[in-house]
């Protein structure tokens, strides 16, 4: 197979799930059929005007044009802190003002529907030409979402020795210094040769680029272990399965060094999962049991635990929950709150840690009543009941 047959492959895939498919050079600003003024221009901009006045018909025209100008130019030099910022308008929406019956108001215009797939326009386009300061390069295949370039997919001929997915990882790196704009939007990296598929973010080494296993969640390696592009493809980038990803499973933490990071497909599932138990168990009917997620060392607990708090918070079945962490550790305590408060854009909340039981009373403020349960093991128990109790009494919520 040449590299030639393994883009049409993947495109036929992307089809397969739901994106239309369009040859690069037919939407060139010299082409058949143009939708960009120039080659450096990396957004559809026809194709994102159409959706922001699709998805937002209760703004006044002025305001979604102003939430347009805000994402083609997000004013931001730093090519990490600008994903970051696109992505929070991306998940957020826009903010704009504008002025009805006489007062300033406040709104969000949405670039997506996530509820909707349908409601969304899906495009896989290959042989995009785009021009850098110096240099003018053509990635294989690029995926957009209401004109947004979200997604690149990097390829290498299967056939080359020489040309693994480790070279597609090195392409990558030439395309963020000679062509930087395209990846002021990008979620998502891909790179593949034809054996391998490995998917990382804008600030992922070599070592954080991982395969996606599974399509479902249940089996792995459905297609055998040869086709993990197409794997990969089924598996996260169609379209519902992209929507869920972008919104819950995307993350910076900024220490002092911004990162970008995103879920592995055991996170992706396992909070899927879990989200569809916790949502079941806590109707009034429900066994108010969600059940546990088993994890091993140095497989992210961390990530896993923040996107799912993320998921829950916004879920508008869950009705405004609050989320207790309890750790056995003091180390783990520190170590959980702090991925829980670099992740605050996801979350869209600044956690609190509480380091007594008197604070926790205070932050809970629902008038549950603490007490320190110690029978052969620790926790921390929250008691409905006025009396504290020794051990874990039925019908104590324990967390």
């Amino acid at each position: 197979m040449t590299e030639d047959q393994l883009e049409q492959e993947a495109l036929g895939w992307l089809a397969d799930v739901g994106y239309s498919v369009v040859y690069g050079p037919d939407m060139a600003p010299d082409g058949p059929a143009p939708e960009r003024d120039n080659y450096r221009q990396v957004i559809l901009t026809g194709r994102l005007r159409t959706a922001i006045d699709r998805l937002n018909p209760g703004v006044p025209a002025a305001a979604r044009d102003d939430a347009l100008k805000q994402v083609v130019d997000l004013g931001i030099a730093a090519l990490l802190a600008a994903n970051r910022r696109f992505h929070q308008l991306l998940v957020t929406g826009v903010p704009v003002q504008y002025q009805k019956d006489g007062e300033t108001r406040g709104d969000f215009v949405r670039l997506v529907d996530w509820t909707i797939t349908a409601a969304n326009d899906w495009l896989a386009v290959n042989q995009f030409s785009i021009k850098g300061p110096h240099h003018t390069r053509r990635p294989d295949i690029i995926l957009f979402v209401n004109g947004l370039p979200l997604v690149l997919l990097e390829l290498k001929n299967p056939a080359d020795a020489n040309a693994d997915v480790w070279k597609a990882y090195e392409q990558l790196q030439t395309y963020k210094e000679q062509i930087p704009d395209v990846f002021q939007t990008n979620e998502i990296l891909v790179i593949s040769d034809g054996t391998e598929a490995l998917m990382g973010s804008l600030s992922s080494d070599a070592e954080r680029f991982m395969a996606w296993r599974t399509i479902d969640g249940v089996t792995l390696d459905p297609l055998g272990k040869f086709h993990e592009l197409q794997t990969l493809v089924r598996g996260v980038l169609a379209p519902t399965y992209l929507l869920d990803y972008l919104r819950y499973f995307v993350l910076f933490e900024d220490d002092g060094t911004l990162l970008k990071k995103i879920a592995g497909y055991h996170q992706f599932h396992a909070v899927r999962f879990a989200i569809a138990k916790v949502i079941d168990a806590s109707r009034p009917n429900g066994n108010q049991k969600g059940g546990v997620v088993w994890h091993t060392q140095g497989s992210g607990k961390s990530i896993t635990m923040t996107c799912f708090a993320a998921r829950v918070m916004q879920d508008s079945a869950m009705e405004n929950p609050t989320i207790v962490v309890i750790s056995d550790r003091n180390d783990l305590d520190g170590q959980l709150f702090g991925v829980f408060s670099l992740a605050q854009d996801l979350l869209r909340e600044q956690p609190v840690q509480a380091r007594t039981r008197q604070e926790l009373r205070a932050l809970l403020g629902i008038g549950l009543r603490a007490a320190l349960c110690l029978p052969r093991f620790k926790s921390l128990c929250l008691e409905r009941t006025k009396t504290p109790s020794p051990s874990c009494p039925s019908g104590t919520t324990l967390w």
